[in-house]
C-alpha cells in the first residue's frame, strides 16, 4: 500500500523528529512534504493530497484547527480527505477535547512508545479499507469518511472556545457594543447590531453596514470572542453574520447553503462546518 504523509511542525527540530519516529516505525510510509506555518500546510496538502496529515495546533499564519477548517472548505468531493493527527504541547482543554473527538493526537515532545499506538491505529483504518475492495488505490482515493469525522470534530471543537483561541485575546466579560473604524483622518462609530456581517480579508476585517463598508485592522480570531454568540453566528471561516439579518438559507442540488439577507443583494456562503446550523428545527 503506497501511503503518503505530509507533517506540519513550524519548529524545525520537531518536524525532524517527528519524522525520524515515523521512519523507524513506519518504512514503508512516505513523508512527501514538511510545512513550517499554517498556510504552507494548507498548499502543500491540496496540492499533495497526502493520505495522512501530522497537523501542529500552534503554528504561524494559521492554527491547526483553522488550517483543518480551511481544508475542509476546499476539499474536493470526489478524493478521500486526509486522516488528520494533531500535535499539540500538554494542555488539559486540549487534550480533554481531542480525548473525544474522531481524530487522533499525540502530546510534544513526540514519545515513540505513543506515536506506535497511532501508526498502529492509522495502519487498521488503511487496511480495513484496502481490504473492502480488491483494488487498494480505489479504496484509498474514494469516499469521504474522514472529512465527515473531521467536520463532526470542529462543529464539537469550534464553538466551544477551547482551541479556537489559542492566540486570541481572553474573552471580555461585556460583548462589543460599538466598532470604531478609521474613514480618512475620522473615526467611525459603528453600533454593532448595525452589523450586517463581517467578512476577513487578509489583515483586515471587511464590516458591513446596511449604510457602507469599513476597514478595521483585525482579525477573525481576536474579534469573535468579543461578540455576542447569540447574536452573531461564523458560518464560514472568514465570514460571521448578524443573524437576526438573515431571511433566508437556500440550499442547492449539491447540498451547499447561501444565505439571503434582509433588504441587501448579499449572499453569503456556509461552509460544509457551520452547515449543521441550519438544519431545519
Amino acid at each position: 500500500m503506497n501511503v503518503r504523509a505530509l507533517i506540519a511542525e513550524d519548529e524545525p527540530i520537531l518536524a525532524l523528529t517527528l519524522k525520524k519516529h515515523l521512519e523507524k516505525l513506519w518504512p514503508e510510509l512516505q513523508i512527501i512534504a514538511l510545512a513550517e506555518n499554517g498556510p504552507e500546510a494548507v498548499q502543500l496538502t491540496l496540492e499533495h493530497q497526502p493520505h495522512i496529515l501530522f497537523l501542529d495546533i500552534r503554528m504561524p499564519g494559521k492554527t491547526g484547527l483553522e488550517v483543518a477548517e480551511e481544508l475542509a472548505e476546499e476539499w474536493q468531493d470526489q478524493t478521500t480527505f486526509p486522516r488528520i493527527v494533531f500535535v499539540t504541547a500538554y494542555d488539559e482543554f486540549a487534550v480533554q477535547a481531542f480525548e473525544h473527538s474522531a481524530s487522533d493526537y499525540v502530546l510534544k515532545p513526540v514519545s515513540e512508545e505513543r506515536l506506535s499506538r497511532t501508526v498502529s491505529r492509522l495502519q487498521k483504518q488503511l487496511s480495513a479499507e484496502s481490504s473492502s475492495d480488491q483494488n487498494t488505490e480505489n479504496a484509498i482515493s474514494t469516499g469521504t469518511p474522514a472529512l465527515d469525522n473531521l467536520i463532526t470534530q470542529l462543529q464539537s471543537l469550534l464553538p466551544s472556545g477551547q482551541l479556537q483561541g489559542l492566540a486570541a485575546a481572553t474573552k471580555s466579560t461585556e460583548p462589543l457594543r460599538v466598532i470604531r473604524a478609521a474613514v480618512g483622518n475620522n473615526i467611525r462609530m459603528i453600533p454593532v447590531e448595525d452589523v450586517l456581517y463581517f467578512e476577513a480579508t487578509d489583515k483586515y476585517i471587511n464590516v458591513v453596514t446596511r449604510e457602507h463598508e469599513s476597514l478595521i485592522r483585525s482579525s477573525l480570531r481576536d474579534l469573535l470572542p468579543q461578540l455576542d454568540t447569540s447574536l452573531f453566528w461564523q458560518i464560514h471561516r472568514s465570514t460571521v453574520v448578524n443573524i437576526r439579518e438573515v431571511s433566508l438559507a437556500q440550499r442547492d442540488e449539491a447540498g451547499k447553503i447561501t444565505l439571503r439577507l434582509r433588504n441587501s443583494e448579499a449572499k453569503l456562503p456556509v461552509s460544509r462546518v457551520y452547515a449543521h446550523l441550519f438544519r431545519q428545527m
